[in-house]
This record gives C-alpha cells, structure tokens and sequence, in this order.
C-alpha cells in the first residue's frame, strides 16, 4: 500500500481492520489513569470527614503522579524484557491493589499507600498504552488510534467527576474505589487472554532492573512535588532547584547505560529530534498548568463566577482537544510536521491570551481562549507519536513511545510547583483580594512563556528532523 492509500483511511478501515478489540484494552487502561484524579477529588471531603487527614491531602495526588512518572518511565524497558503482555498485566494488578488499599484505608497514611500503587499502575499503563499503539497498530491507523484516546481522555473529564459523586452522595465514598478496583482486575484477565499470541517483546533482553535510577528519579519528582504543596519565599525554590539537580543526575546516569537504559538517548537534548520532541512536550505541558491550577479560583474572585461554570470553562479545553484531534486524524504523514508546529504556536497563543484575559476578563473571553488551547494540543498530539517513532532509532521506538506521557506528567508536576512559586510571590493567599488576584493572574502566565519559547524552539526542531538521519544519529551513539 502507498502512502498515498495509508493517508486516506478512514474510520471504517480502523473497526474493519481486526484492531479493535486491542484498541478496546488499551482504551480501559487509559480510561483507569485518566478518570482517576478527578473521581478522587470529587470524593476528598468524604474521605477527609470519614478518616480524616486534611494535612495530608494534597499528596493523595502528588504520590498518585509520582508512581505514574516513576512507572511510565520504567515501562518500555520492563516490556522489552518481560514482554507488553506481561507488563500490562502487572499494572493493571497494582492498579487494581492500590484501589483496595485504599478502599479499606483505615487512615489517611494508608490511603497514601494506595495512591502510591494507584499511580504506580495507572502510569504504566497509560504509558504502555504508547507502546502498545507503536507495537500493535499499522502507522496509517496510528492518528486514528490517538485521536480515540483524546475522545476518552475528554469523555474522562466528566464522567470522572461523575462516579465520584455519585459514590459521595450515597454515602459510600470506598464504592467508589472498589468500583475502579474491579475493572482493574476484570482488564488485567482481559490482557492477559487478549495479548496472548501478539508481540511478547525481546524476552533475553540484557540488563538489571535499574532499580537505584528509579529511586533518583523518584526523589527528584518528590522534591518538586513538595515545593508545589506547600508554597513558600524560601522553601519551594530550594526544593525545585534540588529536584531539578536530582533529575539531571538521573538522566546522566540512564545515558550511561545502554541495554537498560529507560529513556532514549539524548532525552532532553533539542538538537536531535527525539530529544526535541521529549523538550517540546515537557516545555508546552508545564506551560500550559497554570490554568488548571489556578483558573477557577482566579475567575472565582475577580468575576464573581461559580465553581461550576469555572469548571466547564475549564472543561471547553478538553473538549476542543478531543474536536481537533478527530477533525485532523485522517491527515497524511507528509502533513504531521505542519500539524505540529501550528498546534505550538496556537498553544503558545492560547497562554499569552491567558495572560490577558484572566486579570481582565470577561468570562467568555476566557472561554474562547480554553478552546484555542485545547485545539492546539489536539492538532499535535494526534501525530507527535507517529513522527517521533519515526525519526527515533529502532531500539529506541519502545521508549519514544513510553516516554511521552511520562514526560508530560513531570512538566505537569514541575509546571505546578514553578506557578505555585510564582502565584505565592505575586500575594496569592486564602483571603486574596481581587487587586492581588489580577497581579496573580498576570505573572502566573507572564512566568510561563518562556517555558512556551523554548517549546517552539524544539518544537521547530522536531519537527525539521530528518528521519534517516536521526535513525543513524541515534543508532550511532
């Protein structure tokens, strides 16, 4: 088949094409990591009412994303030795305990413990979801395949909330973990039956375990974790210039290894594509935070809206995402590098929008802004897979693969420690008043654009990369 026939197949050709009970796993994987978060929070002020611990909440989601990042990273490597089969399975199974523990926590400090696993689980297999996508799918399926993803990972955003509360307003907010504990089990049989006969990956494959990297790694996302929990002058940066240092001795050390190495060569380094496309990810989801974090509170005080319709302003990103990843899904592979670039260009747009439209409103404008940028990322993220692995070196597609969402969880992480550093310098406090709010609102975006700089900078570099010679460039080293 040509190029030219791979670029016009459509929806039919995919659920025609025998890949949809396999496009249906790894959806229920995904679906597991994605509603998560919000399910949890939506179930917060039951859990802190039953057992207590309001000290301690804020890490019920920093150790769920700590686990992720650790696990994601680990992912390509662990199912390159152990085989995808095996691997999933076992995320999905710590997926699963996790829930338990935390179903039947007595405490807040064993409801952490069960966040941890949670993360531990969720971020694998939303990590071996990339993988599986590069394993399992033909490339002219491959934006297909991700422009699914995004309509789940939007469906997410409010069925998540959804089965928090209706758990919360039953009164039985552990229903709810047993609930997610449940199709965790019922996916890790499904796995382990559907995955069978497919790609079991390189069984022989050398190396220990890189135990001690994953606990460099680990140290580095808790120390920024924790300048993003409690925000102070003094504290916070210290602790995010630490984390930072632990990161980069990370990454000196997994470049130093070969057979287990866990990311690809030259992760961060925008000089080669791969690097680029990692840089480019990291600098566009750190970025882009800011509105998360603190929209709804900001629109809270300065325009006197509701939590619910700060929400659902929120919620109009997710869904333009999931519009403009079907809409440009059936564009052919020549056209991924203009996807791309344009999708970071209007991202970046979206945050100097932000920068206006927060302090100044209206609330519309606010709204209109929350569909550019999500429109944006769908644009992009519906081909960054399929050219990444294309211009990555064959030992190295498994890890592209696996990186990506791994990488956007830390500039998640590292993007909300840096605002919330930046929102507490600028006054932001529990009384904030909406003068201090407007001051808030402007540097919070005005400290993120040069993270969306150096975004485009790698963005550019990406996607100028040329496929033969990265291939050779990354084999070479």
């Amino acid at each position: 088949m040509s190029k030219a026939e791979q670029a016009v197949l459509g929806w039919g050709d995919l659920l025609r094409s025998g890949h949809f009970a396999r496009l249906a796993l790894i959806c229920t994987g995904v679906w597991l990591h994605a509603a998560d978060a919000l399910m949890v929070a939506t179930l917060i002020p039951s859990i802190l009412a039953d057992i207590g611990g309001a000290a301690l909440v804020a890490w019920t989601i920093a150790l769920y994303e700590i686990g992720s990042i650790a696990a994601g990273a680990a992912s390509a490597l662990l199912s390159l030795r152990y085989g995808l089969q095996r691997v999933m399975t076992l995320a999905a199974l710590l997926y699963g305990a996790g829930c338990i523990i935390s179903a039947l926590a007595p405490d807040m400090p064993v409801m952490l413990a069960g966040r941890l696993f949670q993360g531990l689980g969720g971020g694998g297999l939303m990590a071996l979801a990339f993988v599986a996508i590069n394993r399992l799918f033909p490339r002219e399926h491959m934006p297909r395949v991700m422009a699914v993803l995004s309509i789940l990972w939007g469906a997410s955003a409010f069925s998540g909330p959804l089965v928090g509360g209706v758990f919360a307003e039953l009164g039985i907010w552990r229903g709810g973990f047993w609930f997610f504990a449940i199709q965790a089990f019922a996916l890790s049989v499904w796995i382990f039956l559907g995955l069978r006969d497919q790609k079991r990956g390189e069984e022989n494959h050398e190396g220990r375990i890189p135990v001690w990297r994953l606990l460099v790694l680990s140290s580095g996302v808790v120390c920024i974790a924790a300048a993003g929990i409690e925000v102070s002058p003094i504290r916070s940066p210290l602790l995010v210039v630490l984390g930072t240092a632990i990161l980069a001795v990370f990454l000196r050390m997994d470049s130093r290894r070969h057979a287990n190495r866990l990311l690809p060569l030259r992760p961060l380094d925008p000089r080669h594509g791969v690097g680029a496309a990692l840089l480019m990810i990291f600098c566009f989801t750190a970025s882009t935070i800011a509105i998360s974090a603190y929209g709804p509170v900001l629109m809270v005080i300065l325009f006197d809206s509701s939590a619910l319709v700060a929400g659902y302003i929120l919620a109009l990103s997710a869904i333009s995402w999931t519009v403009a990843a079907v809409v440009t899904s059936g564009a052919p592979e020549r056209r991924d590098p203009w996807l791309i670039m344009t999708g970071m260009i209007v991202l970046t747009v979206s945050i100097v929008g932000f920068l206006y439209a927060i302090p100044n409103g209206p609330l519309p404008l606010i709204a209109v802004i929350a569909v550019i940028e999500g429109a944006g990322f769908g644009m992009a993220w519906t081909f960054i897979l399929r050219r990444a692995t294309a211009i990555a070196a064959e030992e190295d597609k498994d890890r592209i693969a696996s990186a990506m969402p791994t990488i956007q969880r830390l500039g998640y992480a590292v993007g909300a420690a840096y605002v919330g550093i930046l929102a507490n310098a600028a006054g932001f406090a529990d009384d904030t008043v909406p003068e201090i709010a407007r001051s808030v609102g402007f540097w919070i975006f005005a400290g993120t654009l040069p993270f969306a700089v150096v975004g485009l900078a790698a963005a550019w570099a990406f996607v100028r990369a040329d496929t033969t010679a990265a291939r050779q460039g990354g084999s070479a080293a």
